[in-house]
Order: C-alpha cells, then sequence, then structure tokens
C-alpha cells in the first residue's frame, strides 16, 4: 500500500546519507524527536522511506497527526501494524496531536468515545502522551475558555485511567485576553496539574511576545512535559529552518528538569528552503551541534 517510489523525493537516500549525524551522547536523555506534521507531503507519499530518512538525520521518536478514529488508523496502517513498523525500525511514537476540538460542540459522549479511540490507538502505538493541540479560530472566545478547563480535566482523567499522560499543546492565540483573562492562565489555573500538562511550543511564545519559555517554566515547574522548538522567520514570521531564525535558542531554552521534560520535538509546518524532508535535515543538524549538549547538560 506504501511502497510507491517518491518521484519528486528521489534523493531521499541520498539526502539521508548526507545528513546521517551522530549523536552528541550515545545515550541521551532527551532523544530528539520530530513532529511528523513538518513531513506531512513526505507521510502521504511513503511513511517507511521517511521514517527511515528521518532516523538517519537523527530523530529517533515522533509525534503523530491525523488519526483516522474510526479505523484506529496512522498513515492507512492499522495502529498495531504502524507500531509493528517503528519497531522494526528501532523508532517510537511518544504523544500525538488528537482532533479533539472538532467535538466541543457535539457533546461530552462524544468527546469521550473519541478520547476512548485515542487510548485505543496511543497504547497499540505504545505512546505514552495523548495532546489536544488546537482550536479553531471561531472557537477562540471567552465562552470556550470558560469551558475548557472542565473538558480538559475530564479527558486528562480518563487518560490517566489508561495509564497514559494527556497534554495541552499552545499556540499564540492562548496568550491573547478573553474578558480580561489571558487564555493560557486560565487553562493552567483551572486544570488539574496531575491530569493536564503543557507542551510548549516555544516559536508560539516567542511570536504572541506575552512571556518567555523560561518564565513559563519558572511560573510552572514541573508541569510542561514536552516541548517544541521551531524556529521564527526574521522577516515574515513564519516558520523557518532551525537555527536560521530570530529566536536565539542558547538564550529561550528553560532548564528541562525544572520544566519536567520528559520529550522534546522539533517542527517546522511550512516554508521550506527547499523541501520538508531538507528542512528536517538542516534543523536536526543544527540542534545536534549547538543545542543538544546545552539540553543534555542541563
Amino acid at each position: 500500500m506504501h511502497r510507491r517510489t517518491f518521484v519528486r523525493n528521489a534523493s531521499l537516500t541520498g539526502l539521508a546519507g548526507m545528513t546521517r549525524l551522530p549523536m552528541l551522547n550515545s545515550s541521551p536523555r532527551y532523544p530528539l524527536g520530530y513532529q511528523l506534521f513538518s513531513v506531512r507531503d513526505a507521510m502521504d507519499e511513503d511513511p517507511e522511506a521517511t521514517l527511515r530518512a528521518l532516523r538517519d538525520m537523527g530523530y529517533r521518536h515522533f509525534e503523530i497527526y491525523g488519526f483516522d478514529a474510526d479505523n484506529v488508523a496512522y498513515y492507512g496502517y492499522p495502529a498495531t501494524t504502524f507500531r509493528r513498523l517503528l519497531d522494526d525500525l528501532e523508532l517510537s511514537v511518544t504523544s500525538g496531536h488528537y482532533t479533539f476540538h472538532s467535538l466541543i460542540e457535539e457533546g461530552q459522549d462524544a468527546i469521550d468515545r473519541y478520547a476512548d479511540r485515542c487510548i485505543e490507538g496511543a497504547s497499540a502505538l505504545g505512546s505514552p502522551y495523548i495532546t489536544w493541540p488546537y482550536l479553531d479560530p471561531e472557537q477562540r472566545t471567552a465562552a470556550t475558555f470558560a469551558r475548557l478547563p472542565d473538558l480538559l480535566n475530564r479527558i486528562g482523567e480518563r487518560v490517566k485511567e489508561a495509564g497514559l499522560g494527556f497534554a495541552y499543546h499552545n499556540h499564540g492565540f492562548e496568550f491573547g485576553e478573553y474578558e480580561g483573562q489571558s487564555g493560557m492562565e486560565t487553562i493552567l489555573r483551572e486544570t488539574d496539574p496531575e491530569l493536564v500538562k503543557l507542551q510548549l511550543d516555544m516559536y508560539w511564545v516567542m511570536h504572541a511576545a506575552a512571556t518567555t519559555p523560561r518564565k513559563l517554566v519558572e511560573n510552572h515547574p514541573g508541569r510542561i512535559m514536552m516541548w517544541h522548538i521551531k524556529d521564527l522567520h526574521p522577516v515574515s514570521r513564519d516558520y523557518t529552518e532551525l537555527g536560521k531564525g530570530a529566536i536565539n535558542y542558547l538564550n529561550v531554552l528553560p532548564d528541562p528538569q525544572a520544566s519536567g521534560l520528559q520529550h522534546l520535538y522539533i517542527e517546522q509546518g511550512g516554508n521550506f528552503s527547499e523541501s520538508s524532508l531538507r528542512s528536517a535535515a538542516v534543523s536536526a543538524q543544527y540542534y545536534q551541534e549547538q543545542l543538544a549538549a546545552l539540553v543534555e547538560g542541563a
């Protein structure tokens, strides 16, 4: 099903070989992860070849997107089959972005049923985290943020009972005010820290310019279990390859232990200099040469 050869990525094997870099630590505390949405075009073409290429760049685990809840499947594979593919490649999935937000108006029963499917899929993958990733623009209202903590707590409780962790992924809109209150502070203040963790997207924190990743960790120690690291184009403020943008991660990265960090992921949702896979390679090289020692040595 997924054995078609890349045509437009015919140089994939050469790219992987060119960017095969040794990890600075053969057993890093925080292995390098990637959010697979960043290479969604390549995953649509050939998931196995894409995972092999990312592995050769130094990535060791992934965050998934695009869960097929009806079939409990990922990228066209049943969850158990996708797990076997990962195992064969000595890779893993450590989190997934699941579209809970699309069910907000469907009612709690629909959300509970979807959460159960997510738990089934994540458990089959051996993925320790399920993550709420987004709110649609029309959902970004004071009314939604008033409801959201209870929704998150309920999902978190269900996920925790299944032996997994649950997290909320921020963008920039959460740092805006909704009837005088920051959406992010509402989430962090009114959700149970034992049930709802935070996946910190540092690009969006810096884009919103309301606070810094370090200050968030200082204010909420031990609760920020996952990081998204991506760079901000200095002109367009769009995404760009790590190390080519305006974010100086040498000054921005929080203390991993104070954060409670378990998993980190590089991400680039678009605006690729050449191709999605080439951008993944450039970012991996920058992380390993410039940031890995800083994170591991903290």
